[in-house]
């Protein structure tokens, strides 16, 4: 369906160039980025969403430039000034996002706010520990084979109370199997100190390895998304956010 711009152009007294320029070009300059030919594109399309034009020309890799680049705003209180209702009629009629980020439901950790991103520009799945069923297979499969995104992100975070309960064997209900899906990464990973979850240390050391399982988790279990990156249509890659300081470290 095409998407009509009629209806969110926004205010052009409000809107810097900057702000016009947001999630597609950021802070990132003309250098990376300077064969998309944005700047000819009409104001209402940088202001509010990507369209399939502009995210067909991106690569995995300038994806994830993007994403830090948006992550350094974040981190040094440079956000853009995000004009919703403007993103939400711009993408109202379809949508192009670049990159599908797989999280865990903690609440200090939203992958939009903490990439500075618009709505449209990623795909989001949380779930507890941030590990990958077979739901959430499908829908990264969505994401990419169906709808285009170039980039599978698997983020974790520091201080996950998911990878503690893993380690101190909490049982509750549904989250007991949740939290069984961790174990693998307390066990393979190694760590000579106090190995609990009483531990920060080791708690996050456990974290960075259950990220990097699942992301060998998804190449393996998922032919689709294998297939599209080692066909280079995408990149499957694993971080670790860091809740003091803000920053996402790309493993």
């Amino acid at each position: 369906m095409k998407t009509t711009t009629s209806c969110c152009q926004p205010d052009p007294v409000t809107y810097s160039r900057r702000t016009m320029l947001g999630f597609t070009l950021g802070t990132a300059g003309f250098g990376a980025l300077g064969g998309l030919g944005l700047l000819a594109l009409p104001a209402t399309t940088l202001a509010a969403a990507l369209t399939k034009e502009e995210r067909e020309k991106l690569t995995p890799d300038q994806v994830i430039e993007l994403l830090q680049r948006g992550n350094e705003r974040f981190r040094t209180g440079k956000m853009e000034s995000h004009d919703y209702r403007a993103q939400k009629q711009a993408t109202a009629g379809g949508q192009y996002p670049a990159a599908a980020i797989l999280s865990c439901i903690d609440s200090r950790a939203p992958a939009e706010i903490l990439f500075d991103a618009r709505i449209g520009d990623t795909f989001n799945a949380r779930i507890a520990g941030n590990v990958a069923n077979d739901d959430l297979l499908g829908s990264l499969e969505f994401a990419c084979a169906a709808a285009g995104a170039k980039l599978v992100l698997v983020m974790g975070h520091t201080a996950c109370g998911a990878i503690k309960g893993a380690i101190d064997g909490v049982e509750l209900g549904h989250l007991t199997g949740l939290l069984n899906k961790i174990k693998p990464a307390v066990a393979a990973t190694a760590y000579a100190g106090e190995r609990s979850g009483k531990n920060a240390t080791f708690v996050d050391a456990v974290a960075k390895t259950n990220v990097l399982q699942t992301v060998g988790e998804i190449r393996e279990r998922s032919s689709v998304l294998s297939s599209l990156e080692k066909d280079g249509k995408i990149k499957i890659v694993g971080s670790m956010y860091h809740l003091v300081g803000g920053k996402v470290e790309f493993l």
